[in-house]
């Protein structure tokens, strides 16, 4: 059976109780009898011990047979029937011995067996209501808690996923534009292009195991990760920065400005006549914009919407809100925040 901490509730509550209920509704009554206080609380005291615990086994089977949230319904109407079962029976039985043995010296009308069995409802109840409240309370945390917990493993897997990912792709993306440097016969180039591939590769894998990362490290990568695509798309492919030296020890998940580079050279025509422009900049508000212009390729390009989908993840289990999407006819612009005090 479910185990009750609430032994402080008890060692304060029913003497207090008892105190009340006989102040309450039957002081003028046992002064009209010439009865001393301090006995009728002692009686009271010992009434309200035998209700309380009576009425604490019955709040201990309901949550035993109905303990989950959603059976909050059966489990007080459960209660609510047995308080009313037992404190009568209970009220009942001790006004009968009281009235037949003339304990309190005087008999007791119909009226009186009634009223006091109303008083022990009126005092079981609220009692009942403050258990059933810090039980609701208790249960409504526990599922709160697991459901965030659920939801984190759940984002988590996501991402692992989406991580593994990426690695293979940027790859696939760099291979492909190495083996156009090779048929071109543009040697020199392709031997820059695999010295630049293995150092921003070991970035790649090394940064994307961290939650944060400093956007000065960030920006540094993204300037050799475009360095990189230029040995392809040379002048048609342009990057302006326009940071706040106030927001560079900033942090944002890695790899974010790569998949939004990726993003933009993958959906967007690109040549020396018509360049592909990539403006990165800071706001007041210490968000990150990263805007491009708009020039979509003729042929469509599937796309998985991978790269928002990783980064999106990323910033859910930081707990913070989901990148912001502005598209006009002329611009693609996406709006991160930057997350303070990141040590770099």
């Amino acid at each position: 059976m479910t185990r009750l901490n609430d032994k402080w509730f008890r060692l304060v509550g029913i003497p207090v109780m008892a105190l009340l209920a006989n102040w309450i509704f039957y002081d003028e009554i046992n002064r009209q009898h010439n009865q001393l206080f301090w006995i009728d609380w002692i009686f009271s005291l010992l009434e309200v011990s035998l209700l309380w615990t009576i009425s604490r086994y019955g709040i201990l089977r309901s949550r035993r047979r109905y303990p989950d949230l959603s059976q909050t319904r059966p489990r007080i109407l459960f209660q609510i029937v047995w308080f009313v079962i037992t404190t009568g029976l209970v009220r009942l039985l001790t006004t009968f011995l009281y009235d037949t043995s003339l304990f309190w010296g005087y008999h007791y009308t119909p009226i009186r067996y009634v009223y006091n069995v109303a008083v022990g409802l009126f005092g079981i109840i609220p009692i009942a209501a403050i258990y059933e409240g810090m039980y609701l309370y208790r249960q409504w945390t526990v599922t709160y808690y697991e459901a965030q917990e659920l939801k984190k493993i759940n984002l988590q897997t996501q991402l692992e996923s989406l991580k593994e990912q990426v690695k293979p792709h940027f790859l696939f993306n760099s291979l492909n534009t190495l083996q156009g440097l090779v048929m071109e016969d543009a040697k020199e180039q392709a031997v820059a292009f695999i010295i630049n591939l293995s150092q921003v590769y070991r970035y790649l894998l090394q940064s994307n195991e961290q939650v944060l990362i400093p956007l000065s490290k960030e920006l540094t990568f993204i300037q050799a990760y475009v360095e990189l695509l230029k040995t392809r798309y040379e002048q048609g492919l342009v990057l302006e920065l326009a940071i706040a030296a106030d927001v560079l020890d900033y942090g944002l998940p890695p790899l974010t400005l790569q998949m939004l580079v990726e993003n933009a050279v993958k959906h967007n025509r690109i040549s020396t006549g018509s360049p592909l422009t990539i403006r990165i900049e800071s706001d007041a508000a210490h968000n990150l914009l990263v805007v491009n212009n708009l020039q979509p390729k003729q042929t469509v390009v599937p796309s998985n919407q991978m790269g928002l989908a990783n980064i999106s993840a990323k910033y859910r289990l930081l707990n913070q809100p989901d990148p912001i999407i502005h598209r006009t006819e002329h611009i693609f612009q996406v709006s991160i925040p930057l997350l303070p005090n990141v040590q770099p």
